[in-house]
């Protein structure tokens, strides 16, 4: 696939919902490009039948192009199957269905899960479920002086009690990206499976599961500009194949009676009911577009963004900037003297949008000393006159707060 770099594309113009807008807030969800749309159209449109039960031509067509989407998700990723794909709502039910089906079937009391302090809630709470429903505990390791989970410490506090590891890609607050393959060999050290949260990672960084050697990847579409209602959950086959189903209903049936029902093999086992079908075409036209643009050049355009903005920012003095300085595609910080809601509440005046609160990691905020920061994050649609209008809405902050 030929690979084209974004200052060679308008790619303002392909975001409808972007134009003169300074929209800074991708981490959260990011805007969609027309080929986007215009799939998701056609889904509900002229193409729109349901998947898998039709026997009329419309039906399999786009049952076709559902489980097309489906080896395309397998590629993109790295998978050696496309029988590891698990479509699921969003990161967050495949962070849940791993604690429930896997977690929750193979933890006993006095087993241990080990988290780090930058986690998403939706990567803290549903251990914690899990952890008290079977009697296990959560340890939780600490970050560099510069917002990295340290590894040097998980390794050091592992124990073969340690059967589950759950940890960020990036930070959806500091933007620091973990090594993920230290991490998983640190995990099977001690015989530990590792899921990784990659919802701010594979919007920006080109991801193969099989390098990271990781056991669970989960990540949302919509915040790799495509719908919302949709994400991923690979596991390793053995791992899927080994799991209880996670929902009962029709699809995830081999054969029902009264006395006894068989499931399907994954993974179509865990994917109960009428599907996100329109979601799994979306999907599939925003993997098609990042590859088009190529995921090395999006990583390079928004560290050359975030880069700008720090360097602008520092030169505010009343700015504080967290994370460390290679953080990929997110930037927070806060105004001294300032609520983040304010600072985002003047931004927004001048067309900028941001972020400003907690951003679900509020055990990061107290870490980091902080009831909420605000955040700016970029994505391929942003450019140097997003940069240059945050700056100067800061500068209005500044004034109007003295």
């Amino acid at each position: 696939m030929t690979v084209i770099a974004p200052e060679r594309l308008s790619l303002r113009a392909d975001f409808p919902g972007v134009l003169d807008w300074h929209y800074l807030d991708s981490a959260a969800t990011a805007q969609k490009p027309q080929a986007v749309i215009d799939a998701i159209a056609r889904a509900y449109g002229p193409d729109y039948a349901t998947v898998h039960r039709g026997v009329y031509a419309r039906s399999a067509n786009m049952t076709l192009a559902y489980e097309s989407a489906r080896r395309k998700v397998a590629d993109f990723i790295g998978a050696k199957s496309d029988s590891e794909i698990v479509y699921v709502r969003g990161a967050t039910e495949g962070i849940n269905l791993v604690a429930q089906c896997w977690a929750g079937e193979q933890l006993k009391a006095g087993d241990r899960i080990l988290l780090s302090t930058l986690e998403h809630h939706s990567n803290i709470v549903p251990w914690q479920m899990v952890a008290e429903k079977v009697g296990a505990h959560i340890d939780v390791i600490p970050l560099t002086d510069d917002g990295r989970i340290d590894l040097d410490a998980m390794r050091a506090m592992i124990t073969p009690r340690h059967r589950m590891v759950a940890l960020a890609h990036v930070s959806n607050v500091l933007g620091s990206v973990l090594d993920c393959r230290r991490a998983a060999d640190i995990a099977h050290m001690v015989g530990a499976r590792i899921l990784i949260d990659g919802c701010q990672a594979v919007p920006r960084l080109a991801v193969d599961v099989q390098a990271l050697d990781c056991d669970f990847y989960v990540f949302s579409a919509h915040k790799l500009y495509g719908p919302t209602g949709i994400g991923v959950l690979w596991a390793r086959g053995e791992l899927l194949d080994a799991m209880p189903p996670y929902q009962g209903g029709g699809s995830m049936i081999d054969k029902v009676t009264f006395e006894k029902t068989t499931y399907a093999p994954a993974p179509t086992r865990f994917e109960a009911g009428t599907p996100h079908i329109s979601g799994v075409i979306g999907l599939s036209a925003a993997i098609d577009y990042v590859q088009v643009i190529g995921l090395d050049a999006i990583h390079a355009h928004e560290c050359a963004l975030v880069a700008k903005a720090r360097a602008a920012l520092e030169n505010i003095n009343s700015v504080r900037l967290f994370g460390p300085d290679d953080s990929a595609g997110i930037l927070s910080f806060e105004v001294q003297g300032v609520h983040p809601h304010d600072v985002g509440t003047i931004l927004d005046e001048a067309g900028v949008a941001i972020r400003a609160g907690h951003h679900c990691a509020q055990p990061l905020m107290r870490h980091l000393g902080v009831e909420a920061t605000a955040r700016a994050s970029f994505g391929i649609y942003s450019d140097q006159g997003d940069v240059d209008a945050l700056v100067r809405g800061l500068e209005r902050v500044r004034k109007i707060f003295g």
